[in-house]
């Protein structure tokens, strides 16, 4: 009896001595995990856009930045939980969206980081974008999905002036299938011409980007709208005009396809010299000598049905039929600026303006040489090939 009493007092003291092991462990982990939730990470995550906020700006209202860490991890998401493009700095200090928010928009912004010793730290924030009180419309010179010739500039006109000229630089992008790089030019403080360096390339497909609806153009003014617009560029016309010569040579791909005697603007009325472009075509339209300078009243004209006309400047230069001054054409300059070419009184499809106006696209150049005008000037129109890239 004593033998087996022994054997079992000896079994209790490996039992309480396992027992006491097993204890000692679980109070070390338990120890780790709360001394874990205790420690405090030295990462402090900021959020611009304050938590509850209904008047951010879109374009510089998001940042989300950390002192003493680094951010680990930021998610933002529209009320639709769609994400916003964004990206965490090389050295972890700071995220920002790649483009823009949206105005009058909700979202959510969900942060982490950590310290240098791997504690996380995290912040999230809740706020609507503002809604504008004020935006100004804008229009271009295109026709979706139009086609126009190799010297089509884009002219964007705004209803107001704006102040935030880098802004809405920045939010209008042209893609163009051959690559060329198109930049843009501000005459003034409302209008703004596109072209690429040179003349298009025949064929080119051309897309224009209109990001201004979430864009502050002056200070709490913002765009009215987005749009999304196509062109392409035909064949290659280019037309010289040589008004000492009183000729009209029309190039086509290069080769010379005709050779149209004209009248140009006689002394005092000399048209101008250097390129314009076709910005606009009517099968007829009224011309009239109010607001020319320079115009007695024993010349004063009013012609309610001049045909084939073809804008080239705002001043009032156009190509247009002429059936008033035939005799001059090819001898001697008798126009008040314009190019004129021979005509039938309500306009004739055989004529050489009307072969010449159906031959021709918006977008055309025409260039003048050899006139005693000045070379025109690069706003009057679509004349902005008449500045330098450099200037450009």
């Amino acid at each position: 009896m004593k033998r087996i009493r022994g054997v079992l007092i000896a079994g209790s003291l490996v039992l309480a001595t396992a027992a006491c092991s097993a204890g000692g462990g679980g109070a070390e982990q338990a120890s780790a995990e709360l001394a874990a939730k205790a420690a405090v990470s030295a990462a402090q995550i900021a959020i611009s856009a304050k938590n509850g906020a209904t008047d951010v700006k879109p374009s510089d209202g998001l940042k989300v930045s950390v002192a003493s860490g680094k951010l680990t991890k930021v998610t933002v998401t529209d009320k639709d939980g769609k994400p916003v493009d964004g990206a965490i700095s090389a050295d972890g200090a700071s995220w920002v969206p790649k483009g823009g928010l949206s105005v009058a928009s909700q979202y959510k912004v969900s942060a982490q980081a950590a310290d240098e010793k791997g504690v996380a730290a995290t912040a999230e924030s809740s706020f609507t974008t503002l809604t504008p009180a004020n935006t100004v419309n804008f229009y271009d010179n295109l026709a979706n999905d139009s086609t126009y010739g190799v010297g089509m500039i884009v002219r964007v006109q705004f209803k107001k002036a704006v102040k935030n000229k880098d802004e809405v630089l920045k939010n209008i992008s042209f893609e163009a299938s051959d690559g060329s790089v198109v930049k843009g030019h501000w005459f003034g403080n409302d209008r703004i011409d596109f072209r690429p360096e040179k003349f298009w390339k025949p064929g080119t497909k051309v897309s224009v980007h209109y990001n201004l609806k979430n864009t502050e153009i002056s200070p709490d003014v913002y765009g009215a709208r987005d749009l999304d617009e196509t062109f392409t560029i035909g064949r290659d016309q280019r037309t010289t005009v040589d008004a000492r010569e009183d000729t009209m040579t029309v190039e086509r791909d290069g080769k010379t396809v005709n050779t149209i005697p004209i009248t140009a603007g006689k002394r005092g009325f000399d048209s101008w010299n250097g390129t314009m472009v076709i910005s606009e075509k009517a099968e007829r339209t009224r011309m009239s000598s109010q607001g020319v300078s320079g115009v007695s009243a024993a010349e004063s004209y009013d012609l309610s049905d001049v045909p084939h006309a073809m804008r080239l400047t705002d001043s009032g230069t156009y190509v247009h039929g002429n059936s008033w001054a035939v005799g001059a054409m090819g001898s001697y300059n008798a126009s008040h600026g314009c190019i004129g070419v021979q005509d039938s009184r309500y306009g004739s499809e055989s004529s050489n303006a009307g072969k010449y106006f159906h031959s021709s696209l918006v977008g055309d150049p025409v260039t003048v040489v050899n006139s005693k005008g000045a070379v025109v000037a690069p706003d009057n129109g679509l004349s902005g090939w008449n500045m330098d890239w450099k200037n450009w």
